[in-house]
């Protein structure tokens, strides 16, 4: 298995995307840095119909995860309290329940303490501040705060014209243009982009399986053109996120490290974009106001999100 940086192709895209030290060398939020006020307040000016659109899986036990990913289950949801009167016969009764899951098992973001390559995490922090007991003593998915911003969907797979892509497509710079032509758009500065597909349909058709792999994805080659943007974040509707078998043959994950380690930028996986296209597609504008707050769970590698878009 080839390590990132015995990848020639790798380590150069590396050096021009790392953002180590550009936000001070106490940072740990990376790339969110970018989500000023300024640009919240044109993300709102982007709203014209009120049209809300939800993002997120239902959670349910029934979700995504097919077991590819050891430990990632998805929600186990119990029961532990029915109609219970605490306060005796005849008061108000009360009922309660558990989920037991994976932070990353449906819709959410990957936090940047979520990968390491090198030894090293976001801002050059050693990996082994992740710890069992510790959790990620840096750039926890608490540390990313509000996050409300213009998104703007890329639907890839309309502009190909086609429901859903190849699962050999790797999604380059050059799908990225196409998509911003087609929604007439132009990325900015604390955007936050929503990469489609189409992959999500095979979940939702009832294929689990063949929803998680093989997959298309994000190329090695996409992390420069977020980064030449000043992206705040990067979202899909796949399971891995990049494409999956690897590009380049035994170089796994490569994307993961460059967004999250090098640029220091959140990545969501598991988006229902199939409304969205449809919405953005009727309405003729791509760029809208996007909630998408993360759980704020202490020192975790990621957190469940139930974005919402509003046209």
């Amino acid at each position: 298995m080839t390590a990132p940086a015995q990848c020639a192709q790798f380590h150069a895209i590396a050096q021009r995307v790392n953002n180590w030290g550009r936000w001070g060398p106490e940072d740990e939020r990376g790339t969110l840095n970018l989500v000023t006020d300024e640009v919240v307040r044109a993300a709102a000016a982007t709203v014209r119909s009120g049209r809300r659109v939800p993002l997120a899986l239902p959670l349910q036990q029934d979700g995504v995860q097919s077991g590819m990913i050891p430990g990632r289950v998805n929600p186990l949801h119990t029961m532990v309290a029915v109609n219970m009167e605490l306060f005796g016969p005849g008061t108000v009764a009360t009922s309660d329940d558990v989920v037991t899951m994976g932070l990353q098992a449906g819709t959410h973001w990957d936090a940047l303490p979520h990968v390491s390559h090198g030894g090293k995490l976001y801002n050059g922090r050693p990996a082994d501040t992740v710890t069992a007991h510790g959790r990620a003593a840096f750039s926890g998915i608490d540390k990313a705060g509000p996050l409300v911003s213009r998104g703007v969907l890329l639907d890839v797979a309309r502009a190909h014209g086609v429901q859903s892509l190849a699962a050999e497509h790797a999604v380059g710079p050059e799908d990225l243009d196409a998509a911003e032509e087609l929604g007439g758009v132009r990325v900015g500065q604390g955007d936050i982009v929503l990469v489609r597909t189409g992959q999500m349909r095979h979940y939702l058709a009832g294929d689990r399986d063949g929803y998680a792999h093989p997959s298309p994805g994000l190329s090695l080659y996409a992390p420069e053109w977020f980064h030449a943007r000043d992206v705040a974040a990067v979202a899909n509707d796949t399971l891995t996120f990049e494409i999956f078998p690897p590009e380049i043959e035994d170089l796994w994950l490569p994307v993961h490290a460059l967004h999250l380690v090098e640029m220091g930028m959140l990545q969501g996986q598991n988006w229902n974009l199939e409304e969205l296209s449809l919405a953005c597609a009727e309405e003729g504008r791509y760029a809208f106001l996007l909630s998408a707050q993360p759980e704020p769970f202490t020192g975790a590698t990621g957190a469940p999100v139930a974005p919402v878009a509003v046209l």
